[in-house]
């Protein structure tokens, strides 16, 4: 892997749709784009094998239940950020 300064917003353009990458949801020619900025990207790389690992756990612990004012905090915190 080649250590290539990428532009911060290039980074951010990737990291929107690394879920849709890592789902396999994503067409061939994106999925090009995001695999040769993966080869040269540390930081993407990384960002990508930790969301990856933490999908992976997700699915082993199974559904538990949260206290509702969490969930309500959750989504508020969602709502602010978008």
């Amino acid at each position: 892997m080649t250590t290539k300064p990428y532009p911060h917003q290039e980074c951010l353009r990737l990291f929107e749709k690394l879920s849709e990458f890592i789902d396999d949801e994503l067409d061939a020619v994106t999925c090009q784009d995001i695999e040769q900025h993966l080869k040269d990207c540390r930081a993407c790389t990384a960002c990508m094998q930790t969301l990856k690992k933490t999908v992976e756990l997700s699915k082993c612990t199974g559904s538990h239940p949260v206290p509702e004012t969490f969930s309500e905090n959750l989504k508020n915190l969602i709502r602010k950020m978008s």
